[in-house]
């Protein structure tokens, strides 16, 4: 195929040749010459650089570049043959073992002291020692005649920087290189969207240059220059589509609920039983300004649990009811909706009594619809929300059905925003005569740089005064691998809780089967040398019998029955248990005071915004709290580096960006939801915020002038194409 007739859209079996391109397909989901141009190097290395060999976690798929340096052959003990032990690393001290099994001469002689390669494959663990069983390699640069690296594999890596291809087992990463370099031999470079001012007065060069010196840089400047321009494409196209998002929203009508003196938020402001923080009060100030305006409110909350948002929304509910509309609160649970529900009419009070006796002057009612409401019970309360006598309505995804209508539906409150999909919340707007107001609340942290990116259409409020009342919460990590006895420790710790009148959870990764008893052989090693997660039906029969014995211990998890769930729960709260075992299912909602230590078993296993918020579930009450994060990842490891950074700040926005930094980016826009690739292959949401924010203005101004983008059809393309339609929906959610 020639090069005129070869695009981004051509299939790879036609330039690659149909046995590397079914594997390129299969393994990596790359289908077209674009596919592959777009599969960027995940790193450079260089030659005489080190691989930070001691940092690789257990399990991890690596490539490697690093230096032979000496090769050791034993007889195999269960079985006939040699063993092939090579050991690689580098200047910085860092050390890890291939191993090659039956009897292989040849790569003993190839594999010299002094070579450097490649190696890739899995890491394992044994006798502590971390090591690579068979793997993939090539061997760079003098080779002779008759050795395995073929010349074509080492051209690939001639340059000063290697590319390091994202890789599978079975398409290791100098086979994506080979096929990069006939692609980039063969492809047309494909038209430049940018418009050229764009491009002048950002000082980005061209797409074709970028795209080829992504992958075959002539110097770390190039490679800069290179990835500037692709970041910029990536910004910009999600900026584009925010900015267009957002304009279109204000274009929207939308009836002003403005405030009204002596009305029903003033009666609950009068009789609220503290002062609101200054968070609080500046927060009520910019939504009441919203809702007072003749177009939709689409605001975002944030702030920590307990940090008073709930209030903040009830406060701007009431002054829609004030307005004479209705408001919503959509929950993820029914547990979630009931707490509210108990909670709203507790600080209302006579104010939530509409129509009964001993109801104050301006009074409303607030309804609760959930899927469990029996039926008379649910005709009742849709007769409230459809008549307006109900001027607050809670309740979980069964406020989406049919039948659920409202007299004057002017305020959405969704909580937990992550948890709805786009078309459940627009079914909620969907029952207002005109688009309501929207507040979005969520308890998980978001960095600055993020809630530009992801929620730039969005207007954002955040709460970060630490919630009143609560006790300070210190954190440690147990490495109950390199020192048991702190773990010991641990649970000695815990005894001495219980016995000052305490309660503390026991949290592990797993439920565990339900068979699983004390006496059972221990689970067998998975294939990297690893156990399998602790499992809550496991750990408990043997704290039970071991350590806490004594004490009296509760479980609980999600695959309990509902009622049995409410009784561990209610025991819990009233003091009946001293110790819950317990799943993540705790994470959310479970408010008991007197509970002041939590051990967390496996904590490298859970990621750091759960462990954050399971943390939280301790010290809500006047003692303070203690938090033992327990683990058997070695020092050095980036599970371990996680935990220690989890257990050194409370402060969830610093533990936000570190979990950012620890996830593809990509996940930010949804690509887990979709279960497609990520467009973000190279915008770090942190590193790169000022290029964001060039981005963003940048296209402020060009919405202003084409807000259809009209005059640029390339680039319209291009945007819908890095923002696809689901991803789009997702950004909206926000």
């Amino acid at each position: 195929m020639t090069a005129e007739a070869s695009t981004v859209d051509t299939p790879l079996k036609k330039l690659v040749g149909e046995k590397t391109a079914k594997a390129l397909a299969s393994h990596l989901d790359l289908h077209t010459a674009g596919d592959l141009i777009y599969h960027f190097p995940r790193r450079y290395d260089e030659r005489g650089e080190h691989t930070d060999i001691r940092g690789l976690d257990v399990g991890e798929q690596v490539t490697v570049l690093a230096q032979v340096q000496r090769t050791a052959v034993r007889p195999m003990r269960q079985r006939r043959g040699n063993l092939l032990e090579v050991t690689v690393g580098d200047d910085s001290g860092g050390t890890l073992t291939l191993t090659f099994f039956g009897n292989q001469a040849w790569r003993e002689r190839e594999l010299r002291p002094g070579r450097w390669g490649m190696f890739a494959g899995k890491v394992t663990e044994f006798r502590g020692k971390r090591q690579l069983n068979g793997p993939e390699y090539v061997l760079l640069g003098d080779q002779t005649d008759g050795e395995a690296a073929a010349s074509e594999q080492v051209e690939e890596f001639a340059g000063a920087l290697i590319p390091v291809y994202p890789a599978a087992a079975a398409v290791p990463t100098w086979v994506i290189a080979r096929c990069v370099r006939v692609v980039l031999d063969t492809v047309a470079s494909p038209e430049d969207p940018l418009p050229a001012p764009v491009r002048a007065s950002r000082n980005l060069i061209g797409l074709g240059t970028a795209l080829r010196e992504i992958h075959r840089p002539s110097s770390r400047e190039d490679l800069y220059r290179a990835r500037r321009r692709l970041k910029w494409d990536e910004a910009f196209a999600v900026q584009l589509t925010l900015v267009r998002r957002k304009h279109q929203a204000a274009a929207s009508p939308a009836r002003p609920r403005p405030g009204r003196t002596g009305g029903l938020l003033d009666a609950f402001d009068a009789r609220l039983p503290y002062e609101l923080t200054s968070g609080q009060r500046d927060v009520g100030t910019e939504i009441a300004a919203d809702l007072a305006t003749g177009h939709p409110m689409h605001r975002l909350l944030q702030g920590e649990v307990g940090s008073g948002k709930t209030v903040v929304a009830l406060r701007a509910m009431l002054q829609v009811v004030d307005a004479g509309g209705q408001a919503t609160l959509l929950a993820p649970t029914e547990v979630l909706a009931a707490q509210h529900h108990r909670g709203m009419l507790d600080l209302l009070g006579p104010l939530a009594q509409a129509g009964e006796l001993g109801a104050a002057e301006h009074a409303t009612r607030v309804e609760l619809v959930t899927g469990s409401l029996g039926a008379a019970a649910r005709r009742r309360a849709l007769a409230e929300v459809a008549s307006g006598a109900a001027g607050i309505v809670l309740g979980t995804h069964a406020l989406l059905y049919e039948g659920v209508d409202f007299a004057d539906l002017g305020l959405v409150v969704v909580d937990e925003q992550h948890r709805f999909g786009v078309e459940q919340r627009d079914a909620l707007r969907a029952k207002a005569e005109q688009p309501p107001h929207v507040l979005v609340m969520t308890a998980t942290p978001i960095p600055r740089t993020v809630a530009m990116t992801v929620y730039g259409d969005l207007e954002i409020s955040t709460l970060s005064q630490l919630p009143r009342g609560r006790s300070p919460i210190a954190s440690h990590v147990v490495p109950a691998a390199e020192k048991p006895a702190f773990l010991d420790r641990a649970w000695r710790r815990l005894r001495e809780e219980v016995a000052a009148g305490h309660q503390a959870y026991v949290v592990c990764p797993r439920i565990g089967d339900s068979t699983s008893g004390a006496d059972e052989e221990p689970p067998e090693l998975d294939d990297n040398g690893r156990r399998p997660p602790l499992a809550v039906t496991e750990v408990a029969p043997l704290l039970a019998e071991g350590p806490l014995h004594g004490l009296r211990l509760g479980v609980l998890h999600g695959r309990l029955p509902a009622d049995e769930k409410d009784a561990v729960m209610r025991s819990f709260a009233a003091g009946d248990l001293d110790v819950l075992v317990a799943t993540t299912v705790v994470e959310v909602g479970v408010d008991v005071p007197n509970a002041t230590m939590m051990v967390v078993l496996d904590a490298d296993r859970f990621g750091v915004s759960q462990l954050h918020q399971l943390r939280g579930r301790v010290g809500r009450g006047t003692a303070p709290g203690l938090c033992l994060l327990v683990t058997e990842a070695t020092e050095g490891t980036s599970a371990r580096e996680r935990l220690d950074a989890v257990a050194s700040t409370t402060d969830g926005f610093k533990l936000a960006e570190l979990d950012l930094e620890q996830r593809r980016e990509g996940d930010v826009l949804g690509a887990a939801q979709s279960g497609r690739r990520s467009h973000l292959r190279l915008l770090s949401l942190l590193r790169d915020a000022d290029l964001i924010r060039d981005a963003r203005a940048e296209a402020i101004t060009m919405v202003e002038e084409d807000p259809e983008l009209a005059r640029h059809p390339a680039l319209a393309a291009s945007v819908a194409a890095l923002v696809d339609a689901d991803r789009a929906e997702y950004l909206e959610k926000g």
